[in-house]
């Protein structure tokens, strides 16, 4: 079978015939019908020094957003059945695409306890997207944010992550204002519930910001949301567009905000973001594209031009 692999940074993908992978008695095999697309992969097919985990084997095929259907369930797995619909939840030391061949191709074996469910109302591309897009803006939002009621929540960057984070802040009772550049998906941001959109975080420094949410990461956008966040307010640093910042250390000892990094999210995360798909209170905005576009969809990734989650669709 085909796969998109990974050979080193500022390599491009490469289309390689691989072997069709068998589930050892430890794991299960998944046919794979959709992988979203990361701007993880973009930062390792373009950035010098973006990290690659200590045991990676190259080549790699790339693709940690995946979800299919079980074709081949191991004689030590339980719990498992052949024709279920899962995802992969981004967990543990041995994450597809990232630490073994991931979903850039047509099926791949993975271990039992990643796995994740799909309610029948989730698409496979809505199931892959979450795996990871949806996991961490929700972790970023509920569980970094530590998000209540009433709060008022600032989301910087509308991208695929900002808006599933800005629709759940919305749904959690949060009063959100959004920063985003593109004033061309601004419509967006008011389609989520946004009270406001603005270009640049710093515009709402007169709303008294509980929590900023950054999914940017430009390095000048951490420092924004630093000096703009509430004397005690929180801010949550998930984007890495620039794998460093200059920030106010006075904005941020004196006003005593707390600064935190987010990395993904869990299998809770998934399926609280499944749920809210699943009663049609999320819509992820989902650009649907097939197998062969995957490496220009990384390229449109890496050049700003994809609105939402970029997702390829792998099999019907």
């Amino acid at each position: 079978m085909k796969a998109w692999q990974f050979t080193g940074t500022r390599e491009p993908l490469v289309l390689t015939e691989v072997d069709e992978p068998v589930a050892s008695a430890a794991e299960v095999l998944v046919e794979i019908r959709a992988a979203g697309l990361c701007h993880s992969d973009v930062g390792l097919l373009h950035e010098d020094g973006f990290p690659l985990p200590s045991g990676a084997r190259l080549p790699l095929t790339l693709g940690h957003e995946v979800a299919g259907v079980v074709r081949q369930v191991g004689a030590g797995v339980t719990g498992h059945r052949v024709g279920d619909r899962v995802a992969l939840a981004v967990v543990g030391e041995r994450v597809a695409g990232i630490h073994r061949d991931g979903g850039y191709t047509f099926a791949l074996t993975a271990d039992p306890d990643v796995l994740v469910p799909i309610p029948a109302g989730v698409s496979f591309e809505q199931a892959a997207a979450g795996t990871d897009a949806g996991a961490t803006a929700h972790h970023a939002v509920v569980v970094a944010g530590q998000i209540t009621q009433g709060d008022r929540v600032g989301i910087i960057g509308l991208g695929g992550l900002g808006q599933i984070g800005a629709r759940v802040a919305t749904l959690a009772g949060c009063e959100v204002h959004v920063a985003e550049v593109k004033q061309d998906i601004w419509p967006l941001a008011r389609e989520l519930g946004a009270t406001s959109v603005v270009t640049d975080i710093t515009e709402l420094a007169d709303r008294q910001l509980d929590v900023i949410v950054d999914f940017a990461g430009f390095g000048t956008t951490t420092a924004a949301a630093v000096e703009t966040v509430r004397p005690g307010g929180r801010v949550v640093q998930v984007g890495m567009g620039r794998l460093t910042a200059t920030i106010s250390t006075r904005a941020l000892i004196l006003n005593q905000v707390t600064l935190v990094g987010c990395l993904g999210g869990d299998k809770g995360d998934i399926a609280g973001i499944y749920h809210l798909i699943d009663t049609g209170e999320l819509d992820p905005a989902l650009s649907v594209i097939g197998f062969e576009e995957i490496p220009e969809g990384l390229d449109r990734l890496a050049r700003g031009e994809v609105v939402g989650r970029l997702v390829a669709r792998i099999a019907d």
